[in-house]
């Protein structure tokens, strides 16, 4: 084909099989740089239209409502407990937010905080919506008028929790000390504990009493309207490091708490027996029980609502399953980062965790097998909660964003 030529017509199909018919000469790699040349490869044109694995990662959105206000990590979340409609979720701007879940349109701005709002709950009743910030400052805020109605200022605050059935508010703080107080009226009563952080606490299902895990290891269960600790949990029965996380079983005779120890101990509430003890006996967890350094920290626990199995999420990402009836691990769940929390559905086996590479995922427990991963965040997620038909997640992020994930399983 020396001869051709331009004039060779392009848009003549038999003369272009033709050419290639005849040029059985293959191109040299010269030859190969200069047509790619020609077709705008070789031109520098940077990154622009190509996505980098770790973009194409963040890119992906699986949620159905963002809701953009904060202006700092969002480090607490919560749902209205009558309809599931609004959540309230605390940053680090030093603000809370009450807004739709449906279309994230803000409901209420709550204001005038001093530091991070890191805990933030409704009242039983969805009427009111308790703020709280790091340096101790809690408000409470009228739902329907949007009214600041009551505020107090404590010690850091540890957490914040409401009365099942009640508009009563218990909060722990970094002095040892729980509050407690009867909203708006301000009847106030406190629980002296030991000299050290109330680092975890929970009101049991009956509203009479509440078990507080403290930075010592210690336990005490308080009968709430006598203001005495009816149990105390400590030396070798109690945790060798600051508790993490507490929480109890539907009837409240069952408590289990979480430590940095890396243990998770299962305590029958009506004498304060510890029953059992849960550690994966992971490689994290070298040396001494007591070695908070070197152990994997449980970060999260929680009882399955219909069958008799409880989950415990260490920071080590991994996800364990327990029978509650031997006491013996039926599943490990690995993650690829560490869990945050988990919160098991209401009426099935499903319990969901959310970690820090940003994730929520669902986790079939009597298979121990996954059953879906949702992603939207930018950031580690670091808190979130299910509705009651478990159809629906809302998350905080560290990316300054709250997000609610539709929730979609085969069996739904």
């Amino acid at each position: 084909m020396e001869n051709s030529d331009n004039s060779v017509d392009l848009h003549g199909d038999e003369q272009i099989i033709e050419v290639i018919e005849l040029n059985d000469v293959e191109p040299s790699p010269d030859d190969l740089a200069q047509e790619l040349d020609e077709a705008g490869f070789g031109e520098d044109d940077g990154d622009e239209g190509w996505e980098t694995e770790d973009e194409m990662e963040t890119e992906q959105d699986d949620s159905d409502v963002t809701f953009p206000k904060h202006t700092g990590s969002v480090f607490c979340v919560g749902l209205d407990p009558v309809t599931n409609s609004m959540a309230v979720t605390g940053g680090e701007d030093d603000k809370a937010y009450v807004w739709s879940i449906s279309d994230g349109e803000v409901i209420l701005e709550c204001t005038g905080h001093k530091d991070s709002v890191t805990c933030a709950g409704f009242s039983y009743d969805s009427k009111l919506v308790a703020s709280g910030d790091m340096n101790g400052l809690i408000k409470v805020w009228r739902v329907e008028t949007k009214e600041e109605i009551w505020s107090f200022e404590v010690g850091d605050l540890e957490w914040l929790e409401w009365h099942p059935c009640a508009p009563v508010l218990l909060v722990g703080t970094d002095d040892g000390n729980v509050w407690m107080w009867k909203v708006p009226d301000g009847d106030c009563k406190t629980f002296q504990g030991p000299s050290c952080r109330a680092t975890s606490g929970k009101i049991l299902p009956d509203g009479k009493r509440a078990v507080v895990g403290y930075e010592d290891g210690s336990v005490r269960l308080w009968d709430l309207k006598q203001g005495s600790a009816v149990h105390v949990i400590k030396g070798s029965d109690g945790h060798q490091g600051p508790l993490t996380c507490v929480e109890s079983n539907k009837d409240g005779s069952l408590v289990l708490t979480g430590s940095v120890d890396g243990q998770a101990k299962l305590i029958y509430t009506p004498t304060g027996k510890v029953l059992c003890v849960f550690s994966t006996g992971s490689s994290n967890a070298k040396g001494s029980v007591g070695d908070d350094n070197d152990s994997n920290s449980v970060e999260s626990v929680g009882f399955c609502k219909v069958l008799p199995l409880v989950a415990v999420a260490y920071l080590d990402g991994t996800l364990a399953i327990y029978d509650l009836s031997t006491h013996s691990l039926r599943h490990k769940c690995q993650h690829e980062a560490g869990i945050v929390h988990l919160q098991w559905e209401e009426s099935s086996s499903v319990v969901a965790t959310c970690t820090l590479d940003g994730a929520i995922r669902l986790w079939d427990a009597r298979s121990g097998s996954m059953v879906s991963e949702y992603r939207g965040h930018s950031g580690d997620i670091l808190d979130f909660t299910l509705n009651r038909e478990a159809s629906l997640a809302v998350t905080a992020g560290g990316d300054h964003k709250a997000k609610v994930f539709c929730l979609q399983r085969p069996d739904r």
